[in-house]
C-alpha cells in the first residue's frame, strides 16, 4: 500500500517494469494429496502466480496486459510427476510497462521464513524494492521498502506505521456495494491472465541432454 502511494505521488516517475518473486516453502509431509495436483490446484502460475499478477497490474496502473511467454517445471519433488515447482512468466501491459515473475516452491530450510518474497519496480525517475518478509542475514522482521530516487537512497520499515487500508474499504465495499479497494473488472483481468499464463506454459524437462517439452 505504502509502494503504491509513493508511485501515485510520482516517487519513481512512469512506472515502465516490474519484477516480482514469489518462492514459498512446501512442507510436502504435511501437505493433503491434492496440493500436488495440479487439476485441483490450477497449477504454480495460477496458485501462485495470481498474486503477482494482481500487483503488476495495480502498479503499473495497467488495465489489460499479454502473456508473452510463460514455463513451469518439476525441479526437486519427483515422487509428485504432476507438480509444478517452478514457474515463470513475462508481460507486457496495455501502456507499455512489462512485468517478469518467478514463483516456486523451492524455499531452503535454512530461511528464516516461509519465502523470500521481493517485489522491484522501475519508473523514469526511480525504484522501489519491496522486501516482504524478511531482509535476509540483516532483519528477521518484514514490510521493509528501498526507494531510491532523484533525493537519494531511503529505507522505510513499514510494519506498524501503514496500516491495512485495504481491508477497511474492502469491508466499506461489501457493505455499500461499492469497488473502491478493488474493482471486479481488476480481479477478473488478473484472474484471466494467470489462466491464460497457465495454459500456455512450456514445461521444460529435467531429463539429462533434454532441453524442452510441450
Amino acid at each position: 500500500m505504502f509502494a503504491g502511494q509513493l508511485i501515485g505521488e510520482g516517487a519513481i516517475g512512469r512506472v515502465v517494469q516490474v519484477i516480482g518473486t514469489g518462492p514459498h516453502r512446501a512442507n510436502a509431509p504435511s501437505r493433503p494429496a491434492w496440493f500436488f495436483e495440479p487439476a485441483r490446484t490450477g497449477g504454480i502460475l495460477c496458485d501462485i502466480g495470481s498474486h503477482q499478477i494482481e500487483q503488476f497490474l495495480t502498479f503499473a496502473d495497467a488495465k489489460d496486459a499479454k502473456v508473452l511467454h510463460s514455463k513451469v517445471a518439476n525441479y526437486r519433488f519427483k515422487a509428485y510427476p504432476d507438480f509444478e515447482d517452478f514457474g515463470d512468466a513475462t508481460l507486457v501491459a496495455d501502456n507499455g510497462a512489462t512485468f517478469y515473475f518467478r514463483v516456486d516452491w523451492l524455499t531452503p530450510d535454512g530461511l528464516g521464513t516461509w519465502g523470500d518474497g521481493r517485489t522491484i519496480i522501475l519508473g523514469t525517475e526511480g525504484y522501489i524494492e519491496l522486501r516482504k518478509y524478511i531482509d535476509i542475514a540483516r532483519d528477521a522482521s518484514g514490510d521493509h521498502l528501498y526507494l531510491v530516487n532523484q533525493d537519494g537512497e531511503r529505507h522505510f520499515e513499514c510494519a506498524g506505521r501503514v496500516g491495512y487500508p485495504y481491508f477497511g474499504q474492502f469491508i466499506l465495499d461489501m457493505l455499500s456495494g461499492t469497488e473502491n479497494a478493488m474493482t471486479q473488472e481488476h480481479a477478473f483481468k488478473a484472474m484471466e491472465l494467470c489462466l491464460l499464463a497457465q495454459a500456455q506454459a512450456v514445461r521444460t524437462s529435467t531429463a539429462e541432454g533434454s532441453t524442452f517439452a510441450c
